[in-house]
């Protein structure tokens, strides 16, 4: 039974079981470890041929693409997601908890903020054709975008997710089941992707939240990911204890002090990331101010500038001086 389960989801990851035969994470083996599903593979590769692709019919028509949204996307958004299904992160996630908390936090907060940076619908947008762009506006703008996209939903799920993971039995679920485990990889960048997408607020997003409510959304999750990460390294009962203690390892860290590290690891990564973030959030607001008043200075230079030369020519309009200002400059910008 197992053999024809393993055999139909032989282009996913085959995760590692207690009577498989297992080699010891020591030494060499930390770099050498490295397995490649083909399912997984071709996953990201077609993630990372659709943005070049729009990066590249960007440059043929003459258009410009920052070169750091590009690394951004591929280098550290997909390529954490990558270290983390290929590496010993990924050979050893059923193995070691301490391993799986590590591609956790890379699949949830670290790859899912540098994908967003990567800004894909603003690219997609400018490179699709005009019927599959006005589709994709359709989405984000639908009924259904806006509640994905909430920022307070996606918050209150990104704060009680990992408490309903590690707190009952479904994490040792995902540990017995192939596809369950990979569905939980797949929930976890989909996951941080949809808290971070309209956070940071880099590509267009259907409720635009202001930045102190941005700010205090991030503010919020810290302390819930602290008290989860301190509770996992206190618990006097491991996480999944049965499974654990089946493998009956000799090398490495104790399944108690595995861990402990896992909990560490959460605390440290979750709260690195989440205060990443929010200076992020609020150097965006200081340029966002600081641009404004510069809209503003113009148009009020602009005005008097209109003023003196109506004053030297001796020559008063109250209609046009009853018009309302216009900064030429920023509507130019709203229109790009």
């Amino acid at each position: 039974m197992r053999d024809m389960f393993s055999g139909s989801l032989a282009l996913l990851p085959l995760h590692a079981k207690p009577d498989d035969d297992i080699l010891p994470l020591v030494g060499s083996r930390y770099f050498t470890a490295w397995e490649f599903p083909p399912g997984a593979l071709i996953g990201l590769l077609v993630a990372a041929g659709l943005y070049l692709w729009g990066v590249q019919r960007l440059r043929t028509r003459g258009d410009r693409w920052p070169v750091m949204r590009t690394i951004s996307f591929l280098v550290l958004g997909l390529g954490s997601i990558a270290v983390g299904t290929f590496s010993f992160l990924g050979v050893y996630d059923t193995v070691l908890f301490w391993s799986h908390m590590v591609q956790h936090m890379l699949f949830a907060m670290i790859a899912p903020v540098f994908i967003v940076f990567g800004a894909p619908v603003t690219l997609a947008l400018r490179a699709l054709p005009k019927r599959p762009r006005a589709v994709l506006l359709k989405v984000l703008h639908s009924w259904f975008g806006k509640f994905v996209m909430f920022p307070p939903l996606t918050t209150a799920l990104m704060v009680v997710y990992p408490f309903g993971l590690y707190m009952s039995g479904l994490y040792e679920i995902t540990l017995r089941n192939d596809l369950a485990h990979d569905l939980l990889h797949l929930f976890l960048v989909t996951m941080g992707v949809l808290f971070f997408f309209p956070l940071l607020g880099v590509d267009p997003v259907p409720i635009k939240m202001p930045y102190p409510i941005r700010i205090l959304l991030f503010f919020i999750t810290m302390p819930f990911h602290a008290f989860l990460g301190v509770t996992i390294m206190g618990s006097s009962r491991l996480v999944a204890e049965e499974w654990y203690l089946s493998f009956e390892r000799t090398w490495g860290l104790s399944p108690m002090a595995d861990q402990e590290w896992a909990g560490a690891l959460m605390w440290a990564t979750g709260d690195l990331t989440m205060f990443a973030a929010m200076i992020t959030i609020f150097v965006q607001w200081v340029k966002d101010s600081n641009r404004e008043a510069r809209r503003v200075d113009r148009a009020l230079d602009r005005e008097e500038a209109r003023r003196a030369r109506a004053e030297g020519l001796g020559y008063h309009d109250p209609q046009r001086q009853s018009q309302p200002i216009v900064d030429t400059d920023n509507a130019k910008e709203d229109r790009q």
